[in-house]
């Protein structure tokens, strides 16, 4: 939702939004979103790495045996098959460039955890949020209007990009005893926990040092608004810093997703007041 939303507050008066278009790419996000948890859950839960003695965050419904893997497995396609039908329609209309996008985006969201050699098992997952939640469906929010890649976009994708990644950073550093002991190499386990630590917070420093630049850069001053949403940082930081660990970090997760979507809205409304 978020990338959706600065996506196209980007292409604010330089350009005609066609909200079905805009409608169609907040489907395709939500529904990448979706697919990508649901395929988490499968994979996770035939591997056998989300069991009940290892989780510490939200149930997951294979490893606790609340579904069948596959009826997850299903719901996660048909997740991926609203996004491809989304995206189909904008692929019509816009350009077939966007179905190469799409189905590399679909591929990444399948493979994070499933296949024979998951890359989110290899300390990967956070460059694929990065890119697919961050930077394509920023830009690609703002190309299904303008038809072209945008410098601006692609600016206003670089700290959306940072702090979904934040969100998955903080996840996977409270899970690092139980994927440590499955053998699940995220990127968490390989840094360690202290350099998780400090990786969540640069992150969180680095999208709000992106702020200015895109106000200046992009001569869109109003992006500034979204600078207020630092505030909300304090109480994750030092929760992080302090050394909490396991269920003590979920509300650090819930506060990381807060900062993502008003940081996101007031940015996305100062893109657009400015233009």
């Amino acid at each position: 939702m978020v990338p959706v939303v600065v996506g196209t507050a980007c292409v604010t008066g330089r350009a005609d939004i066609v909200w079905w278009r805009a409608a169609a790419a907040l489907v395709v996000a939500l529904a990448l979103q979706v697919g990508t948890n649901y395929a988490n859950d499968y994979s996770d839960g035939v591997r056998g790495t989300d069991s009940d003695e290892r989780r510490v965050g939200p149930v997951r419904l294979v490893g606790s045996g609340l579904a069948r893997p596959r009826t997850v497995k299903r719901a996660a396609f048909a997740a991926f098959g609203v996004a491809a039908v989304a995206g189909l329609a904008l692929a019509v209309a816009v350009g077939w460039e966007l179905l190469v996008v799409g189905a590399l985006a679909i591929a990444a969201g399948w493979f994070y955890t499933g296949g024979p050699r998951p890359y989110g098992y290899l300390g990967l997952g956070e460059l694929f949020v990065f890119t697919f939640f961050g930077v394509v469906a920023t830009t690609g929010s703002a190309y299904v209007h303008e038809e072209q890649l945008s410098g601006l976009a692609l600016a206003a994708s670089v700290p959306v990009g940072l702090l979904a990644t934040a969100l998955l950073v903080v996840n996977n550093l409270r899970d690092i005893p139980g994927d440590t002991a499955s053998g699940k190499r995220t990127l968490a386990v390989r840094l360690g926990e202290g350099r998780t630590r400090w990786f969540y917070v640069g992150l969180l420093v680095g999208a709000m040092v992106c702020v200015p630049l895109i106000a200046g850069l992009g001569e869109r001053p109003g992006a500034v608004l979204a600078l207020a949403a630092t505030v909300l940082a304090r109480r994750p930081v030092v929760a992080v810093l302090r050394g909490d660990r396991g269920p003590a970090l979920v509300p650090v997760l819930v506060e990381t997703g807060r900062i993502q979507l008003v940081f996101g809205a007031l940015l996305a409304l100062g893109l657009a007041i400015s233009s």
